[in-house]
């Protein structure tokens, strides 16, 4: 399923600052795919990563990273990977989504129509979540490479264009949106 998206190329693109966090028992940062593949792709589009981290499926772990980002005023967005399953360990929506002031439901939405096109059913388990926390947006991704790269290319490269028309993410980032 693809939707249509409109690049105003009048429009300067903004590079916006991210942080990476993988959520893993068994991954390292040398390991992980995912996070890897989540920095390539965001610095392909014009991005800058200024930071990336793992830690495990830990609440006070995941809680201690993200809040620490959040209340730095360069992280303009949070891509965190795994623990949004099922299983026992997978805690990351109960460490973060109570951080958020406003929920994104939409994102869960469009990221399982673009997972169905690739995994079918299967998207069901992912507890996919986002929302915004102060001035910071937080997307919590599933672990695999294949959802990250769902996430990235069908929804999450579009809204954080500043190109982006009839909207995007910067239009209310405030320190975005007076430009």
């Amino acid at each position: 399923m693809t939707f249509p998206h409109k690049i105003d190329d009048s429009i300067d693109a903004v590079a916006l600052g991210v942080a990476i966090l993988a959520v893993s028992d068994t991954r390292t940062l040398e390991t992980d795919t995912s996070g890897a593949l989540l920095k390539e792709m965001v610095e392909r589009d014009g991005h800058t990563v200024l930071d990336r981290q793992i830690v495990k499926d830990d609440m006070s772990a995941i809680t201690s990273v993200v809040a620490g980002w959040i209340s730095d005023p360069k992280v303009d967005v949070i891509l965190t990977t795994g623990g949004t399953g099922f299983a026992k360990r997978d805690v990351t929506p109960e460490a973060v989504e109570p951080m958020f002031e406003k929920r994104m439901e939409g994102f869960s939405v469009l990221f399982h129509q673009y997972s169905a096109q690739t995994i079918g059913t299967s998207t069901l388990q992912s507890r996919a979540t986002a929302g915004m926390a102060g001035e910071t947006l937080i997307f919590c991704l599933p672990g695999s490479r294949g959802a990250c790269r769902d996430a990235w290319d069908g929804v999450l490269k579009f809204q954080l264009d500043a190109r982006h028309q009839p909207c995007n993410f910067l239009e209310i980032l405030p320190r975005y949106a007076a430009k």
